[in-house]
């Protein structure tokens, strides 16, 4: 019996920053490991500030739920290995945290983007694209040009425009 397979290219990223666009909302931008392009996705405010918080190296006095989740699969014995921003759905972004326990069995968990990228920084896993999402990316040098507003396709309120993840 011959399963015809789907091959899914991964594309490593990289956290660049985190930006507010022209009404104030937070943008988490991802570059490819040659910073030729980039991904913008619009974010919480939360789940930014979680995210510069893990980029400028701040500890904080407790435990944040990354930290937290860290520690539960710590104490599970199971390794973070990779997070994947998947797919788009209706203006919104996907993403996949894969873990490995030590007895070898695999986990894909479904995830925001923001809180599997906060979760990445967190743990020190590699983060990856999908070709599909490469789509949505922008042209790092066309970035100085664009404004932030321009780099999300935020859409009509009644056509399902981009929300918060």
């Amino acid at each position: 019996l011959y399963l015809k397979q789907k091959v899914i290219f991964l594309i490593p990223v990289k956290v660049r920053e985190v930006v507010l666009d022209p009404v104030q909302n937070p943008l988490l931008l991802l570059v490819d490991l040659e910073e030729t392009m980039v991904l913008p996705i619009g974010i919480g405010f939360w789940e930014a500030q979680s995210i510069v918080i893990k980029l400028q190296g701040h500890i904080p006095p407790r435990p944040m739920t990354h930290d937290l989740f860290q520690s539960v699969c710590g104490q599970l014995d199971t390794a973070i290995e990779k997070v994947i921003i998947s797919e788009m759905r209706d203006n919104t972004f996907f993403a996949e945290l894969y873990l490995k326990t030590a007895a070898s069995r695999e986990f894909k968990i479904d995830a925001r983007p923001s809180d599997a990228v906060a979760l990445a920084l967190t743990v020190g896993c590699p983060i990856y694209i999908t070709e599909k999402i490469a789509a949505h990316t922008v042209s790092i040098s066309d970035l100085p040009e664009q404004s932030a507003e321009d780099l999300v396709d935020r859409g009509d309120a009644d056509e399902g425009g981009s929300r918060l993840h």
